[in-house]
């Protein structure tokens, strides 16, 4: 990833709230997410004993991550895949590289994967001159807009059909028609056809199953099965914490998911993937490679304070419910992971407070998200706990400690509270608008000019009190 700097953000922020057809496609798709992940956990019944069943299950793979990894390694070996670990982005880009050339693909079909995302494989094997197509939907629709995903479930959440409608008649030469079932027609129609003629087959991995070697993957388009068993070579990457450790944990974690991300029972497909075509079967890949990625996932691994972060099972619900998320979508954050998870875990994945640190203040630190959480993370007080490293590291700017120092000073003696507080009725007044503050120098500006600022009141709460008091003893 390229570090941004401050500006960037807050230039990607001002751009977002800029951005009408964003902010109300975005707002509309995630109230429907939101409605339907609270209907669904409703209808299941004892949910917040389900999200602790799923937290014991995550801690406790993540707790022993190494001897899950190597039993998971072990069977997939033993099913007759070929296991790969890769420490870096840049070593998921040569061990795909290589498969690809050993075989001299020149087509690549791709099932939805964030990690794909994360290490920019597109770009890598495009240069090589592999072509690479994107077969879920919404990941086709931002394929041919030249975008990154905007949010880890629905990565087209963004646009609406009309926009998408615009790209698929670039596409066709024609004019496509902005309804979903013509929408659909001309990307299946588009699709079949890269189905059939790729050599190699990508996907992510949603979970691995230690005790057998397979994978999980769950998806609402038919897609993912034509990816794993059509081409002849099916290349898997995984996350190094994607494990649960036996088919009753992941029935657990199926439970939790659907509902969190979508408000489903269940998804359209659920496959479990044991190794390559064996004799006898009908179909399936002749050769699968699974590629376990590490990139900066050991970083959160050995610091206690945020390991439960690797607990998440990328089912999108932090973003739904987040206010701030929901408000500049994801582009603003600047990362392939945005929302609450992403401000959490992208600072620490690239080891780098000073650059992406200030994703930790992208939050209003309701603990929306924490309640969201299937798998019970503390996103918020992970985000307190980042906000602090990055301040006690220097990275914040002087303005604000010396703000702070100032805040302090006053808060801490009440004479100077009590001056403090009156001196801020008077100078606020150019600014007053009713009762709130509009406009204002930077930083004020940076508030008043999104939302309401409340005007400081002109007699005191304490003073008020005071005069309550003294009628009352009267």
């Amino acid at each position: 990833m390229t570090a941004p700097n401050n500006a960037q953000f807050k230039r990607r922020i001002k751009n977002a709230l800029q951005d009408q057809n964003m902010r109300q496609a975005v707002k509309k798709a995630t109230a429907i997410l939101r409605n339907n992940r609270l209907k669904a956990a409703e209808e299941r019944g004892n949910w917040n004993a389900w999200r602790a069943l799923g937290k014991d299950i995550r801690e406790h793979v993540i707790a022993n991550l190494d001897y899950y990894l190597q039993e998971f390694a072990g069977n997939v070996r033993r099913n007759g895949g070929q296991v790969h670990f890769a420490d870096s982005a840049n070593d998921v880009i040569q061990t795909v590289s290589q498969v690809v050339t050993a075989h001299q693909a020149k087509i690549m079909v791709k099932s939805k994967s964030m990690v794909s995302e994360e290490v920019h494989l597109n770009k890598a094997l495009q240069d090589s001159g592999v072509t690479v197509v994107e077969t879920d939907l919404a990941e086709y629709i931002i394929q041919l807009a030249d975008e990154p995903p905007s949010h880890i479930i629905v990565p087209a959440i963004h646009k609406n059909r009309y926009q998408i409608a615009e790209l698929f008649s670039h596409v066709a030469g024609e004019v496509i028609p902005a309804d979903t079932p013509s929408l659909n027609s001309f990307a299946r129609r588009m699709l079949r056809e890269r189905f059939l003629a790729a050599d190699v087959g990508l996907s992510g991995c949603n979970f691995a199953v230690a005790e057998t070697g397979s994978i999980a993957l769950v998806t609402n388009e038919g897609n993912g099965r034509m990816v794993t068993s059509l081409p002849k070579v099916h290349i898997v990457l995984m996350g190094m914490e994607r494990i649960v450790p036996s088919l009753s944990d992941l029935e657990v974690v199926l439970n939790l998911l659907p509902r969190s991300a979508t408000g489903q029972k269940l998804t359209s497909y659920v496959s479990l993937i044991t190794g390559p075509h064996q004799q006898g079967e009908l179909d399936g890949p002749e050769e699968l490679h699974v590629i376990i990625v590490d990139n900066g996932r050991t970083n959160l691994l050995v610091d206690p304070e945020f390991r439960s972060a690797l607990h998440c099972i990328r089912c999108g619900a932090c973003f739904n419910v987040c206010p701030v998320y929901r408000q500049i979508g994801g582009f603003a954050y600047g990362s392939v992971y945005g929302g609450p998870i992403g401000s959490v875990i992208t600072p620490l994945l690239n080891d780098d407070l000073q650059h992406w640190g200030e994703l930790a203040y992208a939050s209003t630190l309701c603990a929306a998200c924490s309640e969201a959480c299937p798998v019970m993370i503390p996103l918020h007080e992970h985000l307190v706990r980042l906000r602090y490293r990055r301040c006690k590291a220097g990275y914040t700017p002087e303005l604000e400690r010396m703000a702070f120092r100032t805040w302090g000073s006053l808060f801490s003696r009440p004479g100077k509270y009590r001056w403090a507080m009156q001196s801020g009725y008077f100078l606020q007044r150019p600014l007053m608008h009713g009762n709130h503050l509009e406009g204002g120098p930077t930083p004020l500006a940076g508030w008043t000019n999104s939302r309401y600022f409340p005007a400081v009141a002109k007699e005191p709460f304490r003073k008020r009190w005071d005069k309550l008091v003294k009628e009352v003893q009267d």
